[in-house]
């Protein structure tokens, strides 16, 4: 909290006429403005109370709205020495009258009127004609030495018998991403269910970060099923996130070694050869949760929304690290780049800022179909740890990709299965091409009234596909030219 208090210090002795505070806590935010504001008169307003004295939350004016509120703010005099905190404003920052309300409010602050507007919201909507004059302050996540403290002091006010460092060490880490509200209520509620904090209420937590997950609408959180034995072949991207899996699982020892925490990595390369499956495996290998970005969930249709929730998710992930970062399809994320897409490019080089500078334990799995579509920028060193490229299954990979889909559905009949005569009939084949195929070849067994799958059944759903390699062998050549052009290391 210390930062955000010199942050708003500085920007309101320099005369910065908006100050927005995107944040849920509202309550921190007023503690805050009390303790650094003490020469100039606070005034709210709110949807609830409307305009209010913010220190003795009272009415000032009966029934005012907003529209009100502003006009008696609009002349020299009754601004001076004022600060005006406008609270539930998003819906009305679209009113075309409110935004010029506050921009000759902002132009007078900037001629000289010693006063600040202060926007407090959890949704960052910002008009074009204000983008000018707003400064976006972003709340911090509570820090794990915080959490600790509230951990420590909720032991203590209950009574309760104290935890283990190791432990508390484990409950601060997983309560990392919350607000101090919902800390205290599922600190209560676990204490209300036994009498005692333990790793049993650590589930309790993960349900709370993923209700908060959907609700923030941005990021998406991952049912782990997959692991790094459902993955047939591409052994040498296996080996190398085992290795980053144990700088990860014990980094402390690993930066005091010298090690840096690891970044993430870039999977390429042919669709349906497991690059997806990679990402879901990995969460798996790490023991963390499994995040998932949806840049078009990103795009805003205000100036510096789309930017203000690529923050948001960033800033989300961070919170709840430990984790693994999935940002699928990458190409189509940064596509519009070349064409000169204003918004894109933003949110680019918002993106290659923040790979190039983290130092969270948020590992950035990224996956792309096509990176000759991204910019070069992208693929430099620094920004991932390594880049692999994923090429249609050789030989020795099918077969054990039909092992696994076959030992998913009718392990009783993997042994009687010629895998070697279903490799023989399957080149140029991906592996979400072999799944199909054991999919097709069971459900056409069970129709039949059969009580096995044969070698005979799967040849003949082989016989009924077209394989990758035969749609897209164009494109797949080119894309093989172009990675093994570029070194990129091969994930076979």
């Amino acid at each position: 909290m210390n930062e955000i208090k010199e942050k708003l210090m500085r920007y309101m002795d320099a005369g910065f006429p908006i100050l927005y505070i995107n944040t849920f806590e509202e309550d921190k935010v007023d503690s805050i403005i009390e303790d650094i504001v003490k020469d100039s008169e606070i005034y709210e307003w709110n949807e609830s109370k409307g305009y209010i004295d913010f220190k003795n939350k009272t009415e000032v004016i009966e029934d005012c709205d907003i529209d009100m509120m502003l006009d008696v703010f609009s002349t020299r005099e009754l601004l001076d020495r004022k600060v005006v905190i406008l609270k539930d404003i998003a819906y009305y920052l679209e009113d075309n009258k409110i935004a010029s309300k506050i921009k000759w409010i902002a132009r007078l602050i900037n001629d000289g009127v010693d006063a600040t507007v202060i926007i407090v919201s959890s949704r960052v909507v910002i008009p074009q004609e204000l983008e000018k004059y707003i400064t976006i302050i972003e709340m911090d996540y509570i820090s794990r030495d915080e959490i600790k403290r509230i951990i420590s002091n909720f032991i203590s006010e209950s009574g309760m018998s104290g935890i283990s460092e190791d432990f508390l060490n484990e409950l601060s880490l997983s309560l990392k991403g919350l607000t101090e509200f919902e800390i205290e209520n599922l600190l209560a509620l676990s204490y209300a269910d036994d009498g005692q904090l333990d790793r049993n209420d650590l589930g309790l937590i993960f349900d709370q970060k993923q209700q908060m997950i959907r609700k923030a609408g941005i990021l998406e959180m991952i049912p782990l099923k997959e692991t790094i034995k459902d993955i047939g072949g591409l052994e040498n991207l296996k080996k190398w996130l085992s290795r980053k899996s144990i700088v990860f699982k014990n980094y402390d020892k690993a930066e005091e070694f010298g090690v840096a925490m690891p970044k993430g990595v870039l999977i390429a390369g042919v669709p349906g050869c497991g690059k997806s499956l990679n990402a879901k495996a990995a969460a798996s290998l790490f023991e963390v949760p499994l995040l998932r970005m949806d840049m078009g969930r990103l795009m805003g249709k205000y100036v510096g929304e789309s930017e203000g929730n690529l923050r948001k998710a960033i800033a989300l992930a961070e919170a709840i690290s430990p984790c693994i970062l999935w940002i699928d399809e990458l190409e189509k994320a940064f596509a519009g780049i070349s064409g000169g897409n204003e918004v894109t490019s933003r949110l680019f080089g918002n993106f290659l800022t923040w790979m190039q500078e983290k130092t969270s334990s948020t590992f950035v799995v990224a996956t792309a179909n096509n990176i000759t579509k991204l910019p070069p920028e992208l693929l430099r060193k620094g920004r991932f740890d390594e880049i692999f490229y994923v090429d249609l299954p050789n030989d020795r990979e099918r077969e054990k990709i039909f092992r696994i889909h076959i030992a998913k559905r009718r392990p009783m009949d993997v042994d009687s299965i010629d895998l070697n005569e279903l490799v023989k009939n399957t080149s140029g084949f991906s592996g979400a091409d072999i799944e199909g195929v054991v999919k097709d070849a069971v459900e056409n067994v069970f129709s039949d009234g059969k009580d096995k799958v044969t070698t005979q059944d799967i040849v003949e759903a082989i016989q009924n596909t077209h394989s990758l390699s035969e749609i897209m062998k164009e494109e797949l050549d080119n894309m093989r030219k172009d990675y093994e052009s570029r070194r990129f290391k091969s994930a076979s």
